[in-house]
């Protein structure tokens, strides 16, 4: 088990929590757990309640929209990334699946425990909502992506915002 010290170095180093003041780092790392997942293992399973927020370490997972036909990599997530930011939601059920992609290292909060310290301090909670609203941003712009090119539409990006334009390359 790694001790609290590691745990607040490895969120001061994790590119979402980096920068955070160090009593917000030292409250983050007493609500997290490290947690391991082996290769393949699902996470998340869609249409379930997210309870965990997960800050990936090591290794890498799929964020995957899955239906009993077929599975669609909507987009990796590695080192430094995040994912299950609807655990910070009351009552919010999960669209995609989470799996892990090869033996993979995360430190898990629960969501619960995280909206709480949110709410009990303020600063923390607009710095971990700003952060989570720029996951959930990026997992739209992930997702609106993987559907164009689906649709043969490719992305083109355009400064900070992107556009769609068709793909006539084929």
């Amino acid at each position: 088990m790694v001790g609290q010290l590691t745990q607040e170095d490895t969120l001061r180093n994790h590119a979402f929590t980096r920068g955070l003041a160090d009593r917000h780092v030292a409250k983050l790392a007493s609500l997290a757990a490290e947690v391991t997942f082996e290769e393949n293992e699902v996470i998340l399973m869609d249409r379930q309640q997210s309870q965990y927020f997960y800050l990936v370490t090591s290794g890498s997972v799929n964020v995957e929209l899955h239906t009993p036909i077929f599975t669609v990599s909507v987009l990796a997530v590695g080192p430094g990334q995040a994912f299950g930011w609807s655990a910070v939601l009351d009552h919010q059920d999960t669209v995609f699946q989470v799996r892990a992609r090869e033996r993979t290292a995360a430190l898990r909060i629960a969501g619960p425990d995280l909206t709480q310290a949110c709410r009990d301090d303020g600063e923390l909670g607009v710095e971990i909502l700003l952060r989570t609203l720029q996951l959930a941003a990026g997992r739209i712009q992930a997702t609106e992506a993987r559907f164009a090119e689906m649709c043969g539409v490719r992305i083109k990006a355009s400064g900070k915002s992107s556009r769609a334009v068709p793909d006539n390359s084929a």
